[in-house]
């Protein structure tokens, strides 16, 4: 079976565990993308450690849950933003003012819609989590 979108099953996993109150989740394919988005969410206070396990095949990580996501999944279509247009989708996918994160890839690499802001520079919108 192939899987069209691995972002958005890994975030739908991580947020169906942290429903369940799970302390740890294994996310499987890996890939260098989804290392980004998951250490954007730590940086921000929404996932504990994780680590990349080589199983010889595809890879997976192993999530430490802490209990703080409400929301989080891809963004489908992945929407071109550019430098000034932000607002639009906060307003669209964030539930106020300064409250989450949209995760955006931009030519200088994966990055916050804040950093995006003050770098002043586009890109495609990922994900969201709040």
């Amino acid at each position: 079976m192939s899987r069209n979108d691995p972002i958005a099953d890994a975030l739908v996993n991580i947020k169906n565990n942290e429903n369940a109150a799970k302390k740890t989740v294994v996310i499987r394919p890996a890939s260098r993308l989804l290392k980004e988005i998951l250490k954007i969410m730590q940086q921000k206070g929404y996932i504990g450690t994780f680590e990349f396990v080589d199983d010889g095949r595809e890879g997976l990580f192993k999530i430490e849950l802490l209990g703080k996501i409400n929301e989080c999944r891809a963004v489908k279509p992945r929407y071109a933003v550019k430098k000034d247009e932000f607002e639009k989708f906060e307003k669209r996918y964030l539930p106020s003012y300064d409250v989450g994160t949209i995760i955006v890839s931009t030519p200088q690499g994966v990055l916050t819609h804040v950093e995006a802001k003050e770098k002043e520079i586009g890109g495609r919108l990922l994900a969201y989590v709040y």
